[in-house]
């Protein structure tokens, strides 16, 4: 009993604000990074429009963003594997 006591001591509590949980929809990324941060903006470019607004900013450490790049790796096999190859049109992620 006092193992699981320890154990959820440990358990991180995620929560999500009303205010974050719709989300918001990106059709671009910009990626730049320094020595001690990467940093990607996330854009929504609407057709036919003069400006792409940033609609989020995330700041990681280089170990949090390799690990974001491993889960993602991850999710997309999976995502692949029960819905088919994900075919990348012409679109390209920006890399400063």
């Amino acid at each position: 009993m006092a193992n699981n006591q320890n154990e959820n001591k440990n358990q991180l509590q995620i929560q999500l604000r009303p205010e974050v949980a719709d989300g918001k929809y990106s059709n671009l990324a910009m990626i730049g990074h320094g020595p001690n941060e990467f940093l990607m903006d996330f854009i929504f470019a609407a057709p036919g429009m003069p400006q792409a607004p940033v609609v989020s900013r995330i700041i990681m450490s280089p170990e949090n963003a390799k690990q974001l790049m491993f889960a993602l790796t991850d999710n997309i096999k999976k995502y692949e594997a029960q819905f088919g190859e994900i075919k990348p049109r012409n679109a390209k992620a920006g890399v400063n």
